[in-house]
């Protein structure tokens, strides 16, 4: 069959328009957006000097023999250096103390949880807690509900200056991912966060 010339026009446009979909497809597919409710509170004076600040991390007791607290403080510090902080254990003004926790949990294809129970986390006891869906025929889908927390104290009023949660809801099981993401969101808008929850997007390479 030969083909008009306001035919070819149409077909070589469909032709254009299906590659560039494919194109932006497949550039969607190479990132992907963590999303964190975050709530931050500065109380530091107005004239408090954040920029080169140094810095040690605090533990609370039951913290100081994890792992975890360890891995924490390895992601939170990358996000403390991002906004000018420096970690100077031996000349500190500033301490900070990291919260970790990822709770698994199972939900079927109407979002219903199937199983909650605590992961892992700092300060938090392993294990997990199964809890069934009545009438439930498809496997369920796993989800991780992770949180992170920075308490920043200045050492020499011993009082906290800065205090700021992150929240995360998702199918990504990939912590080393996840969590640097999430204490980078939580530090977003240092050292002057905006009042209330709100929610911060960071892009990251899948």
């Amino acid at each position: 069959m030969i083909l008009t010339g306001s035919r070819r026009a149409i077909r070589a446009l469909c032709g254009a328009l299906s590659i560039a979909a494919l194109v932006s497809l497949s550039a969607c597919s190479t990132v992907r957006r963590i999303d964190s409710d975050v709530q931050a509170l500065s109380v530091a004076p107005a004239d408090y000097v954040w920029q080169g600040a140094r810095y040690r991390f605090e533990r609370l007791p039951s913290q100081s023999a994890r792992l975890e607290s360890e891995q924490a403080e390895a992601w939170a510090a990358r996000a403390l250096a991002s906004v000018g902080l420096i970690r100077d254990d031996s000349a500190a003004q500033i301490s900070v103390l990291v919260g970790l926790e990822s709770v698994q949990y199972f939900s079927d294809p109407w979002g219903r949880p199937h199983m909650v129970g605590p992961l892992t986390g700092v300060n938090t006891a392993r294990g997990i807690a199964w809890v069934s869906s009545p009438g439930a025929r498809l496997p369920p889908t796993p989800q991780y509900q992770r949180r992170v927390s920075l308490l920043i104290r200045d050492l020499r009023s011993g009082t906290i200056v800065y205090e700021t949660r992150a929240l995360h809801d998702g199918p990504w099981h990939d912590d080393a991912v996840i969590f640097p993401v999430m204490f980078e969101a939580a530090l977003a808008g240092f050292p002057m966060p905006q009042p209330g929850v709100r929610r911060v997007e960071i892009e990251v390479g899948r």
